[in-house]
């Protein structure tokens, strides 16, 4: 009953369009009340511990980071090398989008942030030169959900407070995943761009790449240096985050001298509205964290799924069913938020090692950015290319089969994830 009272409560004022924050504090205290434990100090004390929480410090500096690039110029450049080794192929630019995406991975962590940088620049070039619009914003839309698995990821951050989970290892993890979604969108624009006739832009001499690949050097050392201090231990993922911001401060001021002094208030503004949206959510989804434990819903689930618990790789694919499910109508961060405490009980007496879990979670929430009504990666999508939900749902179809392969593949064959963890920690 306790199952049916939480769900049927949240669902109920999310469908009234109750902001999620505050719809999973009212579940809370429907539950509360139901228990007849109802106690306002308990609320407090479970937001401010939500909250405080050393490691998700990393969320705001990350934040503050992809904002730096953006207004430094290191996104720029990136674009500019991608385009010097790739832009000359026939379907050029929807290469260059690809691999713009995994380099802008490695950077902000942010699905919504690579989408809306990638297609601002990058929808235009491609609709002049001849490009279907909604095939393009599609391909921009789909090459964003590679942000939130290759390190830095803000979900897995997320992920791995509230499961407890290793951070580091967590990051590791996603970088093949998050290369093979590259690839497999790579495959599917080649087969999609065969017969097209596509402007090509003229092939860069050598000496136009080396240019390139100088003036994006400074972009390109962040996910080396974040990811070898991860590897190496030198610094802690929330320490990570901190000399990200930094590194993208001084390549912003005293590199490319593209960002000023005078532009920091304003992004150290943005950065915090966004950062207080996701605090605000981590802190409420404490409070229900610590009623769905005294519910004893976990065990309740694992009562539902228990003959399941047997069979991991069946309990896997019901699992990701659900979640993939739950993701057409949630968004990514309520989503790990929500499931990750009901969840991983269930995980950890299957014997399913959490860490190529978590890898599964994200990358399945990720396509739920994808899929309407919510698809929060699909509306800033459209709004860059200026299309309709209708529109981009017939030019995204062929990207998003492939990333739903690549979720099965990875739930099929652990080892894709497993063993590339092992070498790398």
């Amino acid at each position: 009953m306790t199952l049916g009272i939480f769900v049927g409560s949240l669902l109920g004022v999310m469908a009234l369009g109750m902001p999620i924050a505050f719809a999973l504090l009212f579940s809370g205290v429907a539950l509360m009340v139901y228990m007849d434990i109802f106690d306002s100090q308990i609320i407090a004390q479970n937001l401010i511990s939500g909250a405080d929480n050393f490691p998700l410090m990393a969320i705001p500096f990350f934040i503050l980071a992809g904002e730096l690039m953006n207004a430094g110029g290191i996104s720029k450049r990136i674009i500019t090398f991608a385009m010097a080794l790739v832009g000359h192929i026939r379907g050029g630019l929807g290469y260059v989008a690809i691999l713009g995406s995994i380099l802008f991975a490695g950077l902000s962590g942010s699905a919504v942030a690579d989408t809306a940088a990638l297609g601002a620049i990058l929808i235009p070039m491609m609709v002049r030169a001849g490009y279907d619009r909604n095939r393009s914003t599609g391909l921009i839309a789909a090459g964003g959900i590679i942000a939130p698995i290759i390190p830095p990821s803000i979900p897995m951050i997320i992920f791995g407070v509230t499961s407890g989970v290793s951070i580091t290892k967590l990051f590791m993890a996603g970088i093949v995943p998050g290369l093979m979604i590259g690839v497999g969108l790579m495959v599917t624009w080649a087969i999609i761009t065969r017969k097209g006739d596509y402007e090509a832009y003229p092939r860069k001499s050598l000496k136009e790449i080396w240019a390139a690949s100088k003036g994006a050097v400074w972009a390109l050392l962040l996910p080396i240096i974040i990811i070898a201090g991860l590897r190496g231990g030198v610094f802690t993922p929330t320490e990570a985050a901190v000399v990200a911001a930094f590194y993208a401060l001084l390549v912003g001021i005293a590199v490319y001298r593209e960002l000023k002094i005078s532009q920091l208030y304003h992004i150290l503004v943005a950065s915090a509205k966004t950062t207080s949206v996701v605090m605000f959510l981590a802190a409420a989804a404490m409070v229900s964290a610590w009623l769905i434990t005294v519910a004893n819903i976990p065990d309740q689930l694992t009562s539902l799924l228990g003959p399941l618990v047997e069979n991991p790789l069946l309990l896997l694919i019901v699992i990701n069913a659900i979640i993939l499910l739950v993701g057409t109508a949630m968004d990514l961060t309520p989503t790990i938020l929500i499931m990750t405490p009901v969840l991983m009980p269930i995980i950890d007496k299957a014997g399913i090692d959490p860490i190529y879990f978590g890898v599964l979670f994200i990358l399945n929430n990720c396509i739920g950015l994808l899929t309407p009504p919510v698809g929060t990666v699909l509306n800033v999508a459209c709004g860059v290319g200026k299309i309709g939900m209708e529109d981009i749902m017939k030019g995204i179809w062929p990207f998003l089969l492939v990333e739903v392969i690549v979720l099965i593949l990875l739930i099929l064959f652990p080892g894709i994830v497993t063993v590339p963890l092992g070498w790398l920690t």
